[in-house]
């Protein structure tokens, strides 16, 4: 198989860019250790994702499959990611995916070349058949962090039953773990998680599917930072897991605009800010914030006098209106500035004057911040955001914005509170040390390429040397 040739492995992630990015990213990685690479997604994703670099072209295919109809159309006209849909409609985004079997078949079957793996998220359970007909082994690639994983041992497995609400509560076995939900976080997780929804399946029980049929668990984080719950997920389920590295995107060289761009400016502005002094807030693309978090947010931004950059997706609600409050922009236009779509995330988190991130916890946000070293001010809302945020405060990198047990609900002051502790205060100047610490590992190109290595040689030979 893999002794004959060059590696093929097929990549089939699932259709939220907080999945589809890290796929990508791991696309490029195989692709520069020469392993070629169809990366399997619906057209509209496709054309979504960054440029492939001309020297890796030779090694990635991009293999468009259409995304099925569903009877009665319930998703928006030309949807096919979650950031295309409503929360509630994101099951029959998943059930119309469940249709895209035939299309990944025919793929295989008419390649001349099928690939020796499959690399796979949670939600395609189909891809088992395929698996099995066609004798290509699985992988499963957990974008969850280990932390995720090592929280969800024991409910990752097909024996056990429905958990209680409580049961998220408890955080897992392993000396001075504060990793759990909130009594406000665990019934949501409980519902959204463990219940059947509109696609027929839960989501724990397509992963659980899914694990089950794979050869090993490949998992985006390093020894070097997590090794207890590397260690504990691995020990608890006897999986094989193999850590991929950080798999962090490349730093910017350059932070220069031409003379045109809209962008241009805010960066002069940045120039005229202190060393370290500026917060970026953004909550990226999935997290659909509603009109009295936003205004939360900014009215926490305004108290805390703290320098801010805000790039703010453009909510549904809002419309042709805008989405901050009355008089915001101009009551801290000389602090702080608000971009309402795309920004360039990379290149202003790289400037000298950022010093801080609020945002929602996501391990992707959290990876390219941490590799420049700043403080994290950290806000969490859905599934694995929780979980991350706790491991970023207990591993003494982040402040979370605290909240109400009962509902999760915040205010202006808590948001404020938090920015104040992470940026002015003592214990802010000890989260920027440790981050400064644990920038060297996140940012650490050779540490990271190490594990490519070790899974690519798993992938030529079945052997993980783990």
């Amino acid at each position: 198989m893999a002794g004959r040739r060059a590696v093929h492995v097929g990549l089939l992630p699932w259709s939220a860019f907080g999945h589809l990015m890290p796929h990508f990213q791991l696309a490029l990685a195989l692709a520069k250790a020469g392993v070629h690479v169809s990366f399997i997604s619906t057209p509209k994703n496709l054309n979504r994702l960054p440029g492939i670099p001309p020297s890796l072209s030779p090694y990635i295919t991009l293999v468009p499959i259409p995304l099925p109809k569903l009877p009665g159309d319930p998703l928006p006209e030309g949807a096919e990611a979650t950031v295309d849909v409503p929360f509630d409609k994101i099951p029959f985004l998943k059930l119309s995916l469940d249709l895209a079997e035939q299309s990944v078949r025919k793929f295989v079957a008419d390649h001349p070349n099928p690939p020796d793996w499959m690399i796979v998220d949670f939600n395609a359970t189909w891809i088992c058949d395929i698996s099995r007909d066609f004798q290509i082994p699985i992988v499963f690639f957990s974008v969850f962090t280990p932390v995720f994983l090592a929280f969800y041992a024991p409910f990752l497995s097909s024996s056990r039953p429905r958990p209680e609400i409580g049961s998220l509560m408890s955080p897992p076995k392993i000396d001075g773990s504060t990793v759990a939900y909130r009594q406000y976080d665990a019934a949501k997780v409980h519902d959204e998680a463990f219940e059947k929804n509109d696609s027929g399946l839960s989501d724990v029980e397509r992963t659980v599917t899914i694990i089950s049929a794979s050869q090993a668990i490949v998992v985006r984080s390093c020894y070097e930072f997590d090794v207890d719950y590397l260690k504990y997920y691995s020990d608890y389920s006897g999986n094989r897991v193999i850590p991929l590295g950080l798999l962090p995107p490349e730093k910017p060289q350059k932070s220069e605009f031409e003379a045109n761009s809209p962008w241009k400016s805010t960066f002069e502005w940045l120039d005229q800010q202190n060393p370290q002094s500026v917060v970026f807030v953004g909550f990226g693309s999935e997290c659909k914030l509603t009109k009295d978090e936003i205004h939360k947010i900014a009215r926490g931004l305004e108290l805390s006098e703290v320098p801010f950059i805000w790039s703010l997706r453009k909510p549904d609600w809002a419309g042709d209106s805008d989405a901050l409050p009355d008089g915001f922009q101009a009551r801290t236009a000389e602090r702080g500035i608000v971009s309402i779509g795309w920004a360039p995330q990379m290149e202003i988190l790289g400037h000298p004057a950022i010093g801080g991130s609020l945002f929602h916890g996501g391990w992707g946000s959290a990876i390219e911040t941490l590799q420049f070293g700043h403080r994290l001010v950290l806000l969490p809302f859905i599934v694995d955001q929780p979980l991350n945020t706790r491991l970023l405060v207990e591993k003494g990198l982040a402040v979370e914005v605290e909240r109400k047990e009962e509902d999760g609900s915040f205010s202006g002051e808590d948001i404020a509170k938090a920015l104040k502790e992470a940026m002015a205060s003592e214990e802010g100047e000890k989260i920027r040390k440790r981050a400064t610490e644990i920038a060297a590992i996140f940012g650490d190109t050779k540490l990271n390429q190490r594990y490519i290595e070790k899974f690519v040689e798993f992938l030529k030979t079945g052997d993980s040397n783990q």
